[in-house]
């Protein structure tokens, strides 16, 4: 059943599971593959100089501190590591975000053991602000979109892959163990490029991921970034060939590692076409985790994200 809604269109863009599952990812460019493990190398080669801030709060066992840590392009990176107060490192993970950033950690699936970095992306809220990068999500998506070797978001990838590495160096216990990467809607949409070019990662959570068929998502009508994209494709057709090399569903295809997910049937702010092109494209084993809507309040979501949890928990815990 489709939510009551006020908005100017349809958030199920017509599509029902069937149709949503045959959703595919747009070709690679040629280079792609080549582009972005130049990408990977570039941040390998950071001296990511990770700081350790105090102890900020404890809470559930984990002990929260804040840290900070270089990426590519010399931005220096904020955000906060938890550890487990009692017990053994026997796990590691990073957390990315939503586009509207983050001022704590969302501990959703929380997995005995773990030592976790939960970093800021350049740029966004609270603890990667920089004056001369917006914070605004309809400004931050279209940062440097005028070239692949600037848009923003390949430096927010790299940023994903400093953070493991400032981990591991902050925490070596944390390294030799299973390395997780857990995101959601812009977490969930750079997640892709993050697992599929390092070899680091074992495994990954995405959640109503982003950037999934650039040409078949600037063709919906939705809010947030998605719709200062599509506003520009309007003017600037040729912005394409520049998000080709950014799709989420094309960096899919080159996952070989265990990846969970939740994906909705309805989205104001993601079209799910784009997101089931992700699960859909994904070249490892995957598991799909259906959700009734994403990004939309409703009476049952409460419940619909304790099933979610449950659902992660599971596949991770495998």
């Amino acid at each position: 059943m489709i939510p009551r809604h006020d908005f100017a269109f349809d958030p199920t863009y017509g599509y029902d599971l069937d149709a949503l599952l045959a959703v595919p990812a747009p070709e690679a460019p040629a280079d792609f593959e080549r582009f972005w493990r130049e990408t990977h190398a570039r941040a390998s080669a950071v001296s990511v100089a990770p700081k350790l801030g105090p102890v900020e709060w404890e809470a559930d066992g984990l002990r929260f501190h804040g840290v900070s840590f270089t990426s590519t392009d010399g931005f220096r990176i904020g955000g906060w590591l938890s550890l487990p107060i009692d017990g053994e490192i026997t796990r590691a993970r990073v957390v990315a975000h939503g586009y509207g950033g983050r001022d704590r950690p969302e501990v959703r699936v929380g997995i005995p053991g773990t030592a976790t970095i939960w970093p800021c992306a350049r740029g966004l809220p609270t603890r990667s602000l920089h004056p001369d990068l917006p914070s605004d999500a309809q400004e931050h998506v279209l940062h440097g979109i005028g070239s692949r070797e600037t848009y923003i978001h390949r430096g927010c990838v790299a940023d994903m892959w400093c953070a493991a590495t400032a981990l591991g160096e902050l925490v070596p216990e944390s390294t030799g163990v299973r390395l997780d990467y857990v995101g959601s809607s812009f977490g969930g949409g750079i997640g892709p490029f993050v697992l599929a070019f390092d070899d680091r990662f074992t495994s990954g959570a995405l959640v109503v991921p982003s950037f999934g068929n650039h040409p078949l998502r600037v063709t919906l009508p939705c809010t947030g970034s998605g719709a200062a994209v599509r506003d520009l494709h309007a003017r600037r057709p040729e912005v394409l060939d520049v998000l080709a090399y950014f799709d989420s569903a094309t960096a899919a295809t080159f996952v070989r590692r265990p990846v969970h997910v939740g994906a909705a049937l309805f989205d104001p702010s993601v079209p799910p076409p784009g997101q089931f092109a992700v699960y859909n494209a994904l070249g490892g084993p995957k598991e799909l985790f259906v959700m009734e809507t994403g990004h939309f309040a409703h009476p049952e979501e409460a419940a619909q994200e304790e099933a979610l949890t449950q659902a992660q928990y599971g596949f991770m815990t495998a």
